[in-house]
């Protein structure tokens, strides 16, 4: 028998994932309804404007609701997609990488980005810091966009790129080195350096 779509609605994470597991046809709706935003972001984040992110989102869900029956923390449900998005995030970017079709674009284009940039200088330093994004490493590039421009904490980086922390502390550490010196070329990112804004959310 269907759970109610107004109760899912109601549910906390656990009812969610149980409802998942048992197969209920609104709770993947409801798992859309209440993760879409969050997901949108964290794609966005780590890989800036994508013609492709509405089908990297919707492979996102797909992979989540293949494998939700692995899910064994009910209440880790956020954590658990934001990993799933981090994944297809970065094998999309070395697909990417490997096609040679690197695109840059107006962060006005970004998903829940452009708030945090209102102003001319601002944009620009958006778009010097994706472009520098785009010659970093994927997996340096995934670290130091998680924690740099969504703002995460250490542990949870680490978490959604599923490594120890010492590793994602190193891949930081890399990162930041690579994008300090290729920000330097940036005009309006070395502005921002020597003010020391630290490129964290523009």
């Amino acid at each position: 028998m269907s759970q109610p779509a107004s109760i899912l609605a109601r549910s906390d994470d656990r009812a969610l994932v149980h409802a998942l597991q048992e197969g209920h046809p609104a709770a993947k709706v409801e798992l859309f309804e209440r993760y879409v935003r969050h997901v949108e972001r964290i794609l966005a984040r780590v890989l800036g404007h994508d013609p492709e992110l509405a089908d990297i989102l919707h492979e996102v869900f797909v992979r989540s609701l293949s494998a939700i029956d692995t899910l064994e923390d009910a209440g880790a449900l956020q954590g658990w997609l934001t990993g799933i998005a981090v994944l297809t995030a970065r094998e999309h970017i070395r697909r990417r990488i490997r096609g040679r079709w690197l695109r840059f674009f107006a962060p006005a284009d970004l998903p829940d980005v452009e708030d945090a940039a209102p102003d001319a200088e601002g944009r620009e330093a958006l778009r010097a810091t994706y472009r520098v994004l785009d010659r970093l490493a994927s997996d340096d590039r995934v670290a130091f966009a998680l924690r740099h421009i969504e703002g995460l904490e250490l542990r949870d980086v680490a978490a959604a790129c599923n490594v120890s922390l010492n590793t994602i502390k190193r891949r930081l550490a890399r990162a930041e080195r690579r994008f300090s010196a290729l920000a330097a070329r940036e005009p309006s990112l070395r502005a921002w350096s020597e003010r020391g804004a630290r490129w964290k959310r523009a």
